[in-house]
């Protein structure tokens, strides 16, 4: 049975993360230093310390590397909390690709890859990213079974060519994680790997910065191209040709924090709303008191209500036995569309104030859409599901 008390030490951390992410961290959220791209590396690093000195830094890390170590039911809690602010998961170093890339390393990641990248990721000193989706044209977005971005053995090591989509935090970053097909010598494929590759490798390129409607991420979005990129055997993540059992470490519980973080960012925006409703008033009492209004704020509440259990059922499971690929499928599902709603709501419940930057509504509205697309869009989860409910019998029927 779930427990859905907060342990005390719990309910501890939580208030002073609230009170960090307010006092600290929401006064930077006008700060002229933004940009379409998300926040520059100097800003973010200034964030970061100031987390460092409230003792808040990776909650999700583990304590070995410096981090809090958290389980999945305390990150629930804790980024539902940061996500109160646009900037609280990167002062917390729990934004995204770090905070997966974290969980990533810490489960397949050699010691000494550990201490090489592992260490200072959790110390929020480099930031990091990992690549795996490709344009229609090239090669794999959402079926990863369509991965055209080829690493060669020659030799002792690997020889990376391709290119790479919509790819988070280039920018500024350390080190890249690449799934690429892997080929033996004599061109047989052994499977999808996972390699690390330094920013700065030859044949490494950043062909174009992508031009979308969010800025959360520091670095924004790219496109990326490799050309005989050469990686050494100490470079592989995993096995060769895990890759993509590996990779299901990773993005299974980062699409669960992904509805963590936005869950606190739709909160913010019901509170926005709901203060709005309670001062303007039209025909004769407050909007809040007018049913189209109302009831748009109720239905908020709803949504807000059931994306919190599902996000704390779902942790649950993970912390029970590490498996819940279905329930953070259809958990993502639900919180990308529920959560999109709320923020529309708000936005709709402002009137012409939403619509401009004069409440962090707007920003949300414009972070939370892509929600519904990054981690698997909504219809492909959907599609993974039903193939599984076709392939199970039905019990009433044996």
């Amino acid at each position: 049975m779930i427990d859905f008390d907060l342990p005390a030490d719990l309910v501890a951390l939580r208030d002073r993360v609230q009170n960090f992410i307010a006092d600290k961290i929401v006064p930077y959220e006008n700060d002229i230093r933004q940009t379409a791209h998300g926040a520059p590396e100097p800003l973010r690093r200034e964030l970061v310390a100031l987390a460092r000195e409230a003792g808040l830094l990776s909650p999700h890390a583990p304590k070995e590397y410096g981090g809090l170590g958290l389980d999945h039911r305390g990150m629930a809690v804790i980024f539902e909390t940061a996500g109160w602010s646009t900037l609280g998961p990167l002062a917390l170093n729990i934004q995204a690709p770090d905070e997966g890339n974290v969980n990533l390393l810490n489960a397949i990641a050699t010691p000494e890859q550990r201490a090489r990248w592992l260490a200072p990721l959790v110390r929020g000193e480099i930031r990091s990213v990992f690549s795996m989706t490709e344009t229609v044209s090239d090669g794999a977005g959402s079926d990863p079974s369509l991965l055209n971005t080829i690493a060669q053995q020659d030799g002792d090591g690997f020889l990376i060519t391709g290119k790479k989509y919509m790819i988070t935090g280039v920018p500024d970053a350390a080190i890249n994680i690449v799934m690429a097909r892997t080929l033996d010598p004599y061109g047989k494929d052994m499977g999808a790997t996972m390699f690390f590759v330094d920013l700065d490798a030859p044949g490494f390129r950043v062909d174009r910065m992508l031009e979308t409607i969010d800025s959360n991420s520091p670095g924004g979005h790219a496109e990326v191209s490799f050309n005989r990129v050469r990686v050494t055997p100490d470079r592989v993540l995993g096995e060769v040709g895990q890759g993509f059992r590996n990779a299901q470490v990773r993005l299974g519980p980062a699409r669960l924090t992904h509805c963590m973080r936005w869950l606190g960012a739709a909160r913010r925006c019901q509170a926005i709303a709901a203060e709005h409703a309670r001062r303007r008033h039209s025909f004769g009492r407050t909007i809040g008191e007018h049913q189209g209004v109302g009831f748009m704020l109720a239905d908020n509440e709803i949504d807000l209500h059931l994306s919190r259990l599902a996000i704390w059922h779902t942790a649950w499971l993970l912390d029970q036995h590490d498996k819940a690929r279905n329930e953070t499928s259809m958990t993502k599902v639900f919180c990308s569309e529920a959560l999109g709603r709320v923020v529309d709501r708000c936005l709709q419940i402002l009137g012409a104030i939403g619509i401009t930057r004069d409440t962090v509504v707007e920003r949300i509205y414009r972070d939370i859409r892509p929600f519904r697309i990054y981690d698997g869009p909504s219809e492909v989860h959907r599609h993974v599901l039903a193939r599984r409910v076709l392939a199970q019998n039905d019990p009433m029927k044996r």
